[in-house]
């Protein structure tokens, strides 16, 4: 393991001055580097590791980690976008699942409450599944369970094929309201300031991005899902409609859905309110993991003897 920080805070500020403060470090696990984002809270709870939209690299999370009160968090770029080179080869949302647990353990957790956003809400759900020790809670913000969603229309799907739109700042403005709906359809000044901090994308990380969740679902294993889990769903989302919160709210045991008024990146157009709900998830200490079945223990025990699509399954 290397690293190498390359904040603005590497001048040892004071306790004070650290809390809030976001660091980025260059990180390498099992072989890959990883440009690393770290946001120094306050408290005892386990950190949030964050995993970002499809083609985003962490500086489109910024709004969202800044509103945060007293939670620290986690998040980086995925091989192939943003600070984070491309790997030799494809991944699976299982092989990101693992070196993101790998991540946290070098960066001194045992355990973290995990959130997912679009694209990377199938790798939060993956790390619950697969390292459910390790998962203190989950928080899924416009979410589906992979290919067998409720699929948005065609012609929004169309314009998430590539990553033009994290290159193209004009074709940016042209389609932002028509994918994320919400708040991008009334402001348009907010389409310009997101634009502005796209700058991870690029065609072979965004392939790799599409081809990772190729056939994943998680419809098969969600009953099984002990976390506490937070659904967070924009009711104007063209790209993952709403209704796919509901069908992951009846499927995962401990779950609870709201509905925020505004699109999909509602994240980012609402952070203050988001972080908000989140962080009082995070905070409420009545909500227990939920207590294992016969059936949900026998399926842990057969995952143990399994490892999940060719790797390792680490429950501790």
């Amino acid at each position: 393991m290397t690293e190498d920080l390359t904040s603005a805070d590497t001048a040892s500020p004071s306790p004070d001055r650290q809390r809030g403060a976001i660091e980025t470090r260059q990180v390498t696990i099992d072989g890959q580097l990883l440009q690393v984002a770290i946001r120094r809270g306050s408290g005892s709870r386990p950190p949030l590791l964050l995993f970002n939209g499809i083609g985003a690299n962490w500086e489109l999370a910024k709004p969202f980690l800044d509103a945060l009160t007293g939670t620290s968090a986690i998040i980086f770029d995925v091989p192939g976008v943003g600070g984070s080179p491309r790997p030799a080869w494809p991944y699976r949302p299982s092989t990101l699942a693992r070196l993101a647990a790998d991540l946290v353990a070098e960066l001194g957790y045992a355990e973290v409450d995990v959130a997912g956003v679009s694209w990377g809400d199938g790798i939060a759900q993956q790390f619950a599944h697969q390292f459910p020790k390790r998962c203190r809670r989950l928080v899924l913000a416009a979410t589906a369970p992979g290919f067998t969603m409720v699929p948005a229309s065609p012609s929004v799907l169309w314009k998430m094929a590539t990553p033009r739109r994290y290159t193209d700042k004009d074709y940016m403005n042209r389609i932002a309201a028509d994918i994320y709906g919400g708040a991008f359809r009334d402001d348009p000044s907010l389409i310009g300031r997101h634009a502005a901090a796209m700058h991870g994308a690029r065609s072979m990380g965004y392939f790799y991005q599409l081809l990772a969740m190729t056939g994943w679902t998680s419809l098969p294993w969600l009953w099984s899902l002990p976390q506490p889990t937070l659904i967070l769903m924009g009711r104007d989302d063209p790209l993952v409609p709403p209704i796919n919160g509901h069908i992951m709210a009846s499927l995962i045991p401990n779950a609870e859905l709201h509905l925020i008024d505004d699109g999909h990146l509602f994240i980012v157009t609402r952070p203050a309110e988001t972080a908000g709900l989140i962080e009082a998830f995070l905070a409420d200490e009545s909500r227990q993991a939920a207590s294992p079945t016969l059936l949900s223990r026998t399926t842990s025990y057969l995952r143990d003897l399994i490892p999940t699509s060719g790797d390792r399954r680490q429950n501790s």
